[in-house]
């Protein structure tokens, strides 16, 4: 009995130091993958498009056109856009327009937020899946971690095994002190290479859910 309750210790020892390794080993394989795929979403051009709902009613959307410059860092341009909300005259206009102001700038900096989730630098990657909880079922790595940017925020990412590449990405963080839930759906072109395709986030602070749509990609020419 004590021979094989040492055993078993043993077993478990092993088990956990080789967990270990092939957890720095996929930190290793996702930042190369994910540089190999920033790497060819370089040559693309694309547009997302925002819609801004409060309690399930439409009130802005934004069209955002993006690219990444030399350095592989995001860009972003504002190229268009409406508000759903009609103006008011007067003195109620003015105020109304403060309100639509605040409340663009609010749903900016939500977006803002979720994107330094979905792009997320070698170094911050390699940091997050070093101290994630990591599991794999059926093909899928699933890393959960916590005060990835703020103390508190929590970041789930599912992970393709045979590909090292993204599949999904939820996370809970705060803007403003105020809670956001998001989530980061991944596609995939025929050609292999993986693209942030949908965005969701919850708002309910501000009773707000925002949606936004990757699409409209197209090669660069210079």
């Amino acid at each position: 009995m004590k021979k094989l309750l040492i055993l078993v210790f043993v077993l478990i020892g092993s088990t956990l130091a080789i967990a270990q390794v092939d957890k720095e080993k996929l930190a290793l394989d996702v930042s190369k993958a994910d540089a190999a795929n920033t790497k060819q979403l370089m040559t693309y051009i694309w547009k997302r498009y925002s819609t801004a709902t409060v309690s399930g009613q439409v009130k802005a959307t934004v069209v955002t056109e993006f690219s990444f410059n030399e350095k592989g860092e995001i860009q972003v341009k504002q190229v268009g856009g409406e508000s759903a909300e009609k103006q008011k005259p007067g003195l109620r206009g003015k105020m109304q327009e403060n309100q639509m102001e605040a409340g663009a700038e609010y749903i900016g900096k939500a977006l803002e937020l979720s994107l330094a989730y979905t792009y997320m630098t070698k170094g911050q990657l390699m940091d997050f899946i070093d101290k994630a909880t990591v599991t794999e079922k059926d093909g899928v790595i699933e890393a959960t971690g916590t005060d990835i940017y703020v103390k508190g925020d929590k970041l789930t990412i599912l992970i393709d095994s045979k590909t090292s590449l993204f599949i999904n990405k939820k996370f809970s963080s705060a803007l403003d002190k105020d809670p956001v839930d998001g989530e980061i759906k991944y596609a995939k072109f025929s050609s292999g290479v993986v693209y942030g395709s949908e965005t969701t986030l919850n708002l309910p602070a501000k009773k707000a859910v925002i949606t936004a749509t990757n699409k409209d990609y197209t090669q660069r020419t210079n």
